[in-house]
């Protein structure tokens, strides 16, 4: 079973800009049994984008749910996959001239800081030469990372949502990049801080620091009334 894939439109449009990104999807929230997106909101599960694109096929979810009960279950056999797919994803990239990002939580939001992959090692430091990034809602992980506890080659964007808004001002304040979906289009600033579109690509690490990320509302997201979406951004 595969566990890196290039079949995400938001990663691919990253190759323009000369790098090769790959990602894992996992089944979210405890679709499988296990939660491995220990700080989503309501809205946020409500409108995850676990079922767009490819999502929407049984075999893809089936697929999923498979690989997150072998994280959860033989840690060691995930481990090993992993790592001897990131090794043939390192030549693939220089062989192509091109850098290597990985994004692990592409429907997840797993602390890999703290997973022991091989011999006392997390896969960071196992691969010091590829960039590793992620979104993530966990508020203590995201002050370690702005607090320079996190790996150097990884990277974290703060994801909004309905519920952990009392956060992100403070993230801001300390230089923290923030995601914020919205309605419909995006405003040039929110709340004083300028927007940038982060639905040009996914290479989340090239961004500006102390800038709030804007996602236009997909799928799931376009009904959304939890207010996980933001809708009166044109008033601030």
């Amino acid at each position: 079973m595969k566990l890196l894939t290039t079949a995400n439109a938001k990663i691919m449009k990253g190759e323009k800009e000369g790098w090769m990104t790959l990602g894992i999807h996992l089944a979210p929230a405890n679709l499988s049994g296990y939660n491995v997106c220990h700080w989503a909101s309501r809205g946020c599960t409500k409108v995850c984008l676990n079922t767009s694109g490819h999502g929407a096929f049984s075999t893809v979810q089936e697929a999923r749910i498979k690989k997150t009960k072998l994280l959860k279950e033989q840690f060691s056999v995930f481990a090993a996959q992993l790592i001897k797919e990131v090794k043939a994803a390192v030549k693939s990239a220089a062989k192509k001239g091109m850098r290597l990002a990985i994004r692990l939580n592409l429907t997840s939001d797993i602390p890999w800081e703290l997973l022991d992959v091989q011999d006392g090692k997390t896969i960071f430091e196992l691969f010091p030469e590829v960039t590793w990034y992620d979104y993530t809602k966990g508020y203590k992980r995201m002050l370690d990372f702005l607090d320079g506890k996190m790996p150097a080659n990884y990277s974290l964007t703060f994801s909004r949502s309905e519920s952990n808004e009392k956060f992100v001002h403070a993230i801001r304040a300390r230089g923290g990049n923030v995601a914020v979906v919205f309605r419909r289009s995006l405003p040039d600033s929110w709340h004083g801080t300028p927007v940038v579109n982060g639905d040009k690509n996914d290479l989340r690490f090239l961004d500006a620091r102390g800038v709030v990320v804007g996602l236009v509302d997909k799928g799931k997201a376009k009904k959304d009334d939890s207010g996980f979406v933001v809708s009166d951004h044109k008033m601030v």
